[in-house]
């Protein structure tokens, strides 16, 4: 197995077990009598943003660039099938170096799960796998995903994407 398959495999192991938790959570959160079961939810550190390392940065700036580099071509209807496969592809894989490398204390890490389960969704939509949704409407759920990261980590010289609209 290369390097790149395992990314894949790890990739899509985490979006299939944030997925899991996502579905499970409706049901938990029936059941008043269960505190301990939540999902990951986007919240602030006492009202400040959750620190970063630089495994998360170096991802997180690599998914911003490829989203960036896409935008132009996506909000004119010129980009292909083929292109919208790649650009998942390329987010699946540095979601991949974020799990494996990213260590931050579990506080900020459950937030960050949060931003990953976005992500995933905007992945699901880009490589064509949810049904009946348009894959532009991918690129447009990252832009946000990516929003949500700004809004909730440390990030020294994030910026925010030009989208345009």
């Amino acid at each position: 197995m290369n390097i790149h398959s395992a990314a894949r495999m790890l990739t899509v192991s985490a979006f299939a077990l944030l997925g899991a938790v996502s579905a499970i959570a409706p049901a938990t959160a029936a059941d008043s009598h269960r505190h301990d079961a939540h999902a990951a939810v986007l919240k602030l550190d006492e009202g400040a943003r959750w620190q970063t390392d630089a495994a998360l940065r170096t991802g997180m700036e690599s998914i911003r660039g490829a989203v960036a580099h896409a935008l132009p071509e996506v909000h004119g209807g010129r980009f292909s099938a083929a292109q919208y496969q790649a650009l998942g592809d390329s987010v699946e894989q540095q979601v991949g170096y974020i799990v494996q490398n990213c260590k931050l204390e579990p506080a900020a890490d459950e937030v960050l799960h949060a931003v990953i389960a976005e992500i995933g969704k905007g992945v699901e939509v880009i490589a064509g796998r949810a049904g009946g949704a348009e894959r532009e409407q991918g690129v447009v759920h990252l832009v946000g995903a990516l929003d949500a990261y700004a809004s909730h980590f440390d990030h020294p010289g994030w910026k925010a994407l030009e989208t345009g609209h």
